[in-house]
């Protein structure tokens, strides 16, 4: 939908909400409450909503541990010595990969050092990691320690991919010019997908092939991307990516996370890895040999039995997913998005400068959900009013709100309700 037909009324917005094919899926989720009405909920990009199926879900399983015991992991309804087989489906559909190329295990963070234990090789002559600055501050941690744990100074190994000056985002280019200047150090390009603090979406397949012609390795964090934006993993020859699930997956604080390692390296034994039972050949697993040899898949990486109780709570959330469609969640999440930026707009223009700077591209390639506004004037106090008329945002130092309207329960009349709100708070 262009742009230039929205309009920023509350008939308009209820319109748009009711030509939606994806409206009744709110009625999936718990809305929270503030002072007794639902609120406006904006933070699905830090914590998405619970679907009313899972506490079914898990409560299914403690009740098959109750009456079962041990013997759960054959005799459960969902057996649980395979239980993390019925996710790679589902989510290969989700971050555009083969299903083999998917595994549903431990946290975010794990994943990503398990995963650069495999693809993070430095040498003499190539030990750089090239990344974006301001990446998340885990990320940052994990390469810092992953360049100590080689023995290597952080400050000569990590490459930080700034905007230029004047900029709000980093352009493709910028990322394109740090890889030509680094490329014959370079072990490994890492990027999230979508910039935790703007927004930004990165030009992945781009990033990929220049990472690829430089002789290095190419990853991505999809924390911020995972069920938000269309990705093609397999096709865009992606190294490896690992992701969260309680962002917009709606998996449950803490849920259990995913990784992606791409076909032509899944059978390559001599790939270094940290190795747990779990990870073995399933048909000598339980033949407790000392000898490790790795499933073929994605299923090689793992360390241990699968956690069940977190692994329900995101099965419930993603039996919603592949009823919606991936393809159409992203579509409207777009949509959402646009309209926010043109209430954000409408909401500039009532004013004699500028209170508002977006610093998530316009541009729809370039974004998700999320847009995020450099309040330049009275951030925290806008904020904090925000927050008490039932709008729950997500305030980042110094001086950034970040908005993210999701397709599966938010509606464009929040956009507009949020609209009249901030618009009132800025003229006080």
């Amino acid at each position: 939908m262009e742009s230039n037909i929205f309009k920023n009324t509350q008939a308009f917005a209820q319109q748009l909400d009711a030509e939606d094919a994806l409206r009744h899926f709110r009625e999936r989720f718990y809305i929270p409450l503030v002072n007794g009405k639902e609120c406006i909920y904006f933070t699905g990009n830090s914590l998405g909503l619970q679907p009313k199926t899972t506490q079914d879900y898990v409560l299914n399983e403690l009740e098959d541990w109750a009456n079962y015991g041990v013997e759960g992991h054959f005799h459960a309804r969902t057996p649980w010595v395979s239980y993390h087989e019925i996710f790679p489906e589902i989510v290969a559909e989700i971050v555009g990969a083969l299903p083999e190329e998917i595994v549903v295990m431990n946290q975010l963070t794990v994943n990503l050092h398990l995963l650069m234990i495999s693809f993070y090789k430095p040498t003499q002559q190539r030990y750089k990691i090239i990344c974006e600055a301001k990446a998340f501050p885990s990320d940052q941690y994990a390469f810092q320690s992953q360049a100590l744990l080689h023995g290597l100074n952080p400050a000569d190994v990590i490459i930080e991919v700034s905007p230029k000056e004047g900029r709000s985002y980093i352009e493709t280019t910028d990322i394109l010019e740090a890889i030509q200047q680094h490329g014959n150090e370079t072990a490994l390009v890492i990027f999230g997908g979508v910039n935790y603090y703007s927004g930004q979406v990165f030009d992945m397949p781009t990033i990929c092939k220049a990472a690829h012609a430089a002789g290095a390795f190419c990853g991505f964090d999809l924390a911020h991307a995972a069920g938000n934006i269309a990705l093609e993993l397999h096709d865009w020859q992606v190294d490896f990516a690992c992701w969260c699930s309680y962002k917009y997956l709606n998996s449950g604080p803490g849920g259990v996370a995913g990784a992606f390692i791409h076909e032509k390296h899944l059978s390559n034994t001599s790939i270094t890895r940290l190795a747990g039972w779990w990870g073995h050949d399933k048909e000598s697993r339980f033949k407790m040999d000392k000898t490790f040899q790795p499933i073929p898949t994605a299923e090689g990486w793992q360390l241990s039995n699968a956690p069940v109780l977190s692994m329900a709570a995101h099965k419930a959330s993603l039996d919603v997913f592949k009823e919606a469609g991936i393809h159409h969640l992203v579509q409207k999440g777009k949509q959402l998005s646009a309209y926010l930026l043109f209430v954000l707009n409408e909401i500039n223009a009532t004013f004699s400068e500028k209170i508002i700077e977006v610093i998530t591209p316009y541009n729809e390639n370039e974004r998700g959900c999320q847009v995020s506004l450099l309040m330049l004037k009275d951030g925290r106090k806008i904020f904090d009013a925000l927050m008490q008329q039932g709008v729950i945002a997500d305030w980042r130092e110094p001086n950034v709100i970040r908005i993210a309207p999701v397709p599966l329960y938010n509606r464009f009349e929040d956009i507009y309700q949020f609209g009249q709100i901030i618009k009132k708070e800025c003229t006080q």
